[in-house]
């Protein structure tokens, strides 16, 4: 959106909760944020001096997103979201037997999500009284009792679910998927299913392993960085540090995002006293291509069709070419149907979809070839869509096209969320387990562990729904809000016959009442953590590959609260009796479940030797050395059809956002500061010029309708600096919109974030007038 557009609607009559934001990233709104956070979740507490404690080498690990630490840490290693985690999860609000003796759980569903997880922290094991419409207390062995006898009642252990967020941490996952896979199931549903698993499924085919390949340090040496599909200041503001040290050495950093995003043009670091009294702040973005919603494959193909013809113009010319031929020729395999499915792919098309001009798409390529070493960033805005897999094996070509993988400053850098939600896959939560894995956990635990795939999170609520799953356990999150399609969601987790939830905070996913419904209170990432063994610890993995230490020293919420270990072993000796595993004999001292990671999992060899060291280790990724870990030994170029956006005169694809004053489903406040939307989240964003061309104007109510039994209705469009044929709305609100049955058939990601719909005048203004 031009200048003039901004002014024009800064003109208008004003509209509750929108005004436009001038400033940077960061900065003092970023100051002002984290106190007012501080104020409102911790009071006077002294346990704000967790803030200085976090991403600290004897510190914790911050619960918000998997950016790495840096090997050099400063005084302040956390951002504004990291900071409203952390006074989110150390708050001083109980939500303890007396809260739910005055609210009944008809009253609370009443309650929006922020309400409910803003009353404060879970104090004590609660079970749902149907009789009197409350949650009641119960001591830990009744509650595991009860768990016990819901899993062995059932007639097969695949009618159970397990799910698994990604803020658990490697020991709880690990002990997690022992006892699932003790029990007999591979059904876990788990976050990754929500988010990167196009990078999970996507990445091995092509590279031989469904990790980034960059760390770092990459970035200091690096040519050139693309940011595609991410919005740094909200999601993992961290990464705005090492952006913006980037670019005051000259590094261009090209981005293509739908919306124009703060974090991505300009930031004033917080942490910098120089740089906050200075009335300037660091530029970002050295050029921002706003392609449409859903049109980045056609974008990559453009990028690499631009790549092939230059580089075909070189060769002529008596040039080299711009193509790294020796890596090609000695390290992959299928250029030539690659090629001719570039070449076969015409520009018109490519600029229909992309929403992007040739010259616009050209420019990309020429930064990229010019550069000798490039790093390549995605987010969301690339997965999670109904091609999300092809568009990261997409990415994957381009960089393999110049040789951009695995070596220094070069590499594909997928931008995970929750700060273990890599690690908890790599210690074994996945529903498609190998089979050398399950060998070496048998081996080591005396089990026989079931070899048929399980659910993933659609699988897993399809079973439900259909009557076929009948009890689900979940460690952590809110899996039900998570999910799109409300309705046949909450449906089925009403048709359980067991729902546990084990739950720092109260969330919607527990109102959803089965025939049992438990919730079970854990310690927090900032808590200590006593065990029989005394003091202990945990690990992570970041989104680079790094294991390191995370350890919470505050005092714990309340005294009945349990490790997430603990909740393991408790549940695994009630539902698995004449188990031999020594369950509290684990607990007691996290070295022993270290170990067993190590014995199930090569790549942790002297894994309590190496994660005591100051900063960690890395585990081995095969690509970042060249080395494909692919059944032919080489890395993969992949082939697509074009599709995505179709570009089609009128069509409206929309998707789903968060907001500054949010993690995933977990919503701080009602303001989204760098959008310019305060107290408020009913909004619609959209280009100007498409309200004009459907009669609306910035401020109007209007329906958003995407089949039938699915539509937004009532909501506010605001003019936005967004693609035309673009829309967007806040997530898990607009999940709606997006049916269960609309997912990657590749990796069973939702498409949260290609959504073909229609936009009209509210019926609701309508019939107000």
């Amino acid at each position: 959106m031009a200048k003039e557009d901004a002014n024009q609607i800064a003109a208008h009559e004003p509209i509750r909760g929108v005004e436009p934001y001038d400033g940077p990233a960061g900065g003092w709104g970023a100051l002002k944020a984290v106190a007012m956070a501080i104020r409102d979740q911790m009071g006077t507490s002294t346990d704000t001096r967790a803030l200085l404690k976090m991403n600290q080498p004897t510190g914790f690990d911050c619960p918000g997103c998997a950016w790495p630490d840096p090997q050099k840490t400063s005084s302040f290693e956390f951002c504004e979201n990291g900071a409203k985690a952390v006074t989110w999860e150390a708050t001083a609000k109980r939500v303890d037997v007396a809260f739910f003796a005055r609210h009944s759980a008809t009253a609370l569903w009443e309650w929006s999500d922020h309400q409910l997880e803003d009353a404060g922290r879970l104090t004590h094991p609660l079970a749902y009284d149907s009789d009197s419409d409350h949650f009641v207390p119960i001591g830990w062995d009744e509650a595991f009792a009860r768990i016990g006898a819901g899993l062995r009642a059932l007639d097969d252990p695949n009618q159970a679910e397990f799910y698994c967020s990604g803020r658990a941490s490697n020991e709880a996952a690990f002990l997690y998927q022992l006892m699932v896979r003790a029990y007999g199931t591979n059904n876990f549903p788990d976050c990754s299913n929500m988010c990167h698993e196009g990078t999970s499924v996507g990445l091995p085919q092509s590279i031989g392993v469904g990790k980034g390949t960059v760390t770092l340090d990459d970035f200091d040496e690096t040519d050139a960085i693309f940011c595609i599909g991410h919005n740094p200041g909200t999601n993992h503001p961290r990464m705005l540090s090492t952006l913006s040290a980037a670019a005051r050495r000259g590094v261009p950093i090209v981005v293509a995002n739908p919306m124009k995003e703060r974090g991505l043009e300009r930031f004033k670091s917080p942490q910098h006293p120089t740089e906050m009294l200075s009335p300037s702040s660091t530029q970002l973005a050295s050029a921002y291509h706003q392609v449409r919603v859903g049109g980045d494959s056609a974008m990559l193909k453009g990028m690499m069709k631009a790549l092939f013809e230059a580089d075909a113009a070189d060769l002529a010319a008596g040039g080299a070419g711009l193509l790294d031929r020796a890596f090609i020729a000695e390290h992959t395999l299928g250029i030539t149907d690659l090629r001719k499915d570039v070449e076969a792919t015409g520009w018109e098309e490519i600029t229909r979809r992309s929403g992007l001009s040739k010259r616009a798409i050209e420019s990309m390529a020429e930064i990229y070839w010019k550069a000798e070493r490039v790093i390549l960033c995605y987010g969301m805005g690339i997965t999670q869509h109904a091609n999300g897999t092809a568009n990261v094996q997409e990415l994957a070509n381009l960089l393999l096209l110049r040789g951009n993988m695995g070596k220094p400053g070069a590499g594909i850098c997928p931008l995970r969320g929750h700060s273990n939600v890599q690690g908890d896959r790599t210690v074994g939560i996945t529903e498609i387990p190998g089979e050398a894995m399950l060998e070496r956990l048998d081996a080591h635990f005396g089990i026989t562990s079931p070899r048929a795939h399980g659910h993933a999170a659609v699988e897993s609520l399809q079973a439900m729904r259909e009557g076929k799953s009948k009890a689900l356990i979940s460690l952590g999150g809110n899996l039900a809000v998570a999910m799109p399609d409300p309705d046949a969601c909450f449906e089925a987790f009403r048709k359980l016959d067991l729902s546990v939830n084990i739950l720092t905070k109260f969330n919607r996913t527990c109102l959803l009442l089965a025939k049992e419904t438990i919730i079970l209170p854990c310690l927090g990432r900032t808590e200590l953590d006593e065990q029989a063994e005394g003091p202990q610890w945990i690990t992570v993995e970041d989104s680079m590959s790094m294991v390191h230490a995370s350890r919470g020293f505050l005092k714990p919420a309340a005294s009945d609260l349990k490790s997430e270990p603990a909740i393991v072993a408790g549940m695994a000796k009630a539902t698995l009796p004449d188990s031999a595993i020594p369950w509290d004999w684990l607990v007691a001292d996290y070295d022993r479940i270290r170990d067993a990671i190590e014995a199930v999992f090569p790549d942790f060899r002297d894994f309590n030797t190496r994660v005591r060291q100051k900063g960690g280790f890395r585990l081995t990724v095969g690509a970042s050395e060249r080395k494909w870990n692919t059944p032919s030994g080489k890395a993969h170029f992949l082939v697509h059809p074009l599709t995505g956006a179709s570009g089609e005169e009128g069509a409206l694809i929309l998707t789903t956002i968060r907001s500054h004053d949010q993690y995933n489903t977990t919503i701080y406040g009602l303001n989204d500061r760098y959008r310019g939307i305060t107290g408020r989240r009913d909004v619609i964003f959209a280009h100007a010029d498409d309200l004009a061309d459907r009669g609306l104007a910035h401020g109007d109510l209007v329906d958003i309708h995407a089949g039938p039994g699915r539509s937004l209705n009532g909501y506010t469009v605001v003019a936005h600096d967004i693609a035309r044929r673009s829309l967007a709305a806040y997530y898990p609100e607009a999940n709606c919109l997006v049916q269960l049955d609309d997912h990657d058939r590749s990796s069973g990601t939702p498409s949260y974030k290609s959504v073909r719909v229609t936009m009209a005048h509210s019926s609701l203004a309508a019939n107000a007038a």
